[in-house]
C-alpha cells in the first residue's frame, strides 16, 4: 500500500510540472491544494489517468487534485517526503495562489473569503427557520391550520426555534464584522462590536424604515446643525462591509504609529470612533441606497422578466462556480434577506446543485470504466447534499456533454419556480435537503422544480453518452 500512496505521489507531481513547479501545497479533507508557478505545465490527461486522481481542478488561483477522505493526508505525506517541499498551511498556499490572480478575481476573493466563514451559522439558521417554518406553517398537516394551531403545546417550542434561528440574521452585521475586519487586517474583536453598533437597539430597526419614512417619524441626532438619521442596518451587508474597511485601515495605520505604552488607551477607542460617525453620517446611508438599489434591480429583473431571470441564472450559476464568481451571490441573498424578507436566488442554486449530482449520476449508469462508475456515484451524492465540486470538476466538465445537460435542466427548473415566485426565508443547505429552507405554501412548486432538476439532467446525460458510444 505504501508502494502504491509513493508511486501515486511521483505520479502526481510530474503531472503537475514537477517539484519545481509548486510554490506552496496543502490539502483539505478530500484534495490536495497547489499553488503553482505556471499552471499551464499541468499535463491533465496524465493526471486524470492515475488511480488515486478522481478529478483535479483550478480556483482562485489554487489548482487542486480531488483524492478522496483518508487517502490524501497519506498521499500528501508522501509527496512532501518525495519533493522535500514544506508543508504549508491553508492560509500560505492560498496567499501564494492570489498571486495568480487579476484584480477582479482577487476582490472576488475577498468576497469569499469574507462570507465562507460565517456560512455555517447562516445555513445552521436556515435549516432551524425550516423547521419552524414546518410547525408554524398553515395548511402542511392540516387544512389551513398549522402544527402549532393543532397541538398548542408546540407554540413555545417553535418560539425557540425561531429565536435561535433569526439570531444569525438579526446580527448578521456582527458576523460579518468579525469575518471582515480579520480579513481586511484588522482586530476581529473590534468587527464585532462595530458590528453590532449598527444594529443597537437604541436605533430604528431598518425593517421599519420604510412605515417611519412615510410616517415623518425618523428619529435624528443634531450634530451640530447637521441631522444624522438614527437608523439601523439590520439585515444589512454593504454598511457593515465597507465600515469594516475603514476600521481596519485605522486601525492598522494607528497601530504602526502609536507607541506601545498608550496603544490599548488610543488604538482600539479612535478606531472605533471615526469609523462609528463615518458610518452613521456617510458610509450607512449611501450604502443602505445603494443596497436598496441592488435589490430593485433583482427583483425587478424576477418580476417584470421572470422566464429570463430564471433562464440566466439557472442555467449559468453552474459557470459561476467555476469562477469563483459565485461567492459575490451569497451577499445579494443575504441583501434580500434583509431587504425583502426573502432570496429567489438561493432556491435556483439548490436546483443547480441537483442537476449537476444528476448528471454525474447518468454517468455511472452509462460507463463501462469501474473508477469513472465510483466516481460518479460518490460526487453525485456530494451535489445532491449540496457540494458539486467532484462532480462538476470530476466527472461532468471532463466530458463536456453532462455539464451542459445539467445547466440544462437547471435552467427550465428556475424557470418553473422563478414564475411560481419560490421564495426561501433564509439560505439553507443546497441539495436533495433545500426543501427545508423554502417557505412552506412554495413546497409543491419547489418538488416539481427539483423533478425537472432530476431527470432532464440525466436523461439528457444519458442518450448524449450513448449516443457518443455509436
Amino acid at each position: 500500500m505504501a508502494n502504491n500512496l509513493r508511486q501515486a505521489a511521483e505520479q502526481i507531481v510530474s503531472a503537475i510540472g514537477g517539484k519545481e513547479n509548486i510554490a506552496s501545497a496543502t490539502h483539505c479533507v478530500t484534495r490536495l491544494r497547489f499553488a503553482l508557478h505556471d499552471e499551464k505545465k499541468v499535463k491533465r490527461e496524465e493526471l486524470e489517468s492515475i488511480d488515486l486522481v478522481k478529478g483535479s481542478f483550478s480556483t482562485n488561483g489554487q489548482f487542486q487534485v480531488v483524492i478522496g477522505q483518508g487517502t490524501v493526508d497519506k498521499v500528501f505525506n508522501e509527496m512532501v517526503n518525495l519533493t522535500g517541499i514544506g508543508k504549508s498551511t491553508k492560509e500560505e498556499t492560498k496567499a501564494a495562489a492570489e498571486k495568480n490572480l487579476n484584480p477582479l478575481q482577487r476582490a472576488i476573493k475577498t468576497l469569499a473569503d469574507i462570507f465562507i466563514p460565517i456560512l455555517p451559522a447562516i445555513v445552521t439558521a436556515g435549516l432551524l427557520m425550516g423547521i419552524n417554518n414546518i410547525l408554524t406553517g398553515p395548511g402542511i398537516f392540516y387544512d389551513e391550520k398549522s402544527v402549532v394551531e393543532v397541538h398548542t403545546q408546540w407554540k413555545d417550542f417553535a418560539g425557540i426555534i425561531n429565536l435561535i434561528a433569526n439570531t444569525a440574521f438579526v446580527f448578521l452585521p456582527g458576523l460579518i464584522g468579525w469575518s471582515a475586519v480579520r480579513r481586511f487586517g484588522g482586530s476581529p474583536l473590534l468587527g464585532i462590536v462595530l458590528g453590532l453598533m449598527l444594529v443597537h437597539p437604541e436605533l430604528l430597526n431598518a425593517w421599519g424604515y420604510a412605515e417611519a419614512k412615510a410616517a415623518g417619524e425618523i428619529p435624528t441626532w443634531n450634530l451640530f446643525g447637521l441631522d444624522v438619521e438614527k437608523v439601523g442596518y439590520q439585515g444589512q451587508v454593504l454598511p457593515i462591509l465597507i465600515a469594516s474597511y475603514v476600521l481596519a485601515k485605522i486601525e492598522v495605520f494607528l497601530t504602526k504609529r502609536v507607541p506601545d505604552s498608550i496603544k490599548l488607551l488610543v488604538v482600539a477607542p479612535v478606531s472605533l470612533l471615526i469609523t462609528g460617525f463615518l458610518a452613521f453620517i456617510a458610509i450607512g446611508p449611501i450604502t443602505f441606497a445603494i443596497g436598496n438599489a441592488i435589490t430593485d434591480l433583482f427583483t425587478g429583473i424576477f418580476d417584470a422578466v421572470p422566464v429570463i431571470g430564471g433562464l440566466i441564472y439557472g442555467a449559468f450559476y453552474a459557470p459561476l462556480v467555476i469562477t469563483g464568481m459565485h461567492h459575490t451571490f451569497l451577499a445579494i441573498d443575504l441583501q434580500l434577506i434583509g431587504s425583502i424578507g426573502g432570496t429567489f436566488l438561493w432556491p435556483i442554486v439548490a436546483l443547480s446543485n441537483i442537476a449537476q449530482g444528476s448528471s454525474a449520476l447518468a454517468m455511472m449508469f452509462a460507463t463501462k470504466d469501474e473508477k469513472l462508475k465510483g466516481l460518479s456515484i460518490s460526487s453525485a451524492i456530494s451535489a445532491y447534499l449540496g457540494i458539486t465540486e467532484p462532480a462538476m470538476f470530476g466527472v461532468n466538465l471532463r466530458f463536456r456533454y453532462p455539464f451542459f445537460a445539467a445547466m440544462t435542466g437547471s435552467a427550465i427548473a428556475a424557470i418553473f419556480i422563478t414564475l411560481n415566485k419560490v421564495m426561501a426565508p433564509s439560505v439553507g443547505v443546497g441539495g436533495l435537503p433545500a426543501f427545508f429552507s423554502i417557505v412552506p405554501e412554495k413546497w409543491v412548486p419547489f418538488f416539481i422544480g427539483m423533478g425537472i432538476a432530476i431527470i432532464v439532467p440525466f436523461v439528457l446525460t444519458f442518450v448524449f453518452a450513448k449516443y457518443k458510444k455509436n
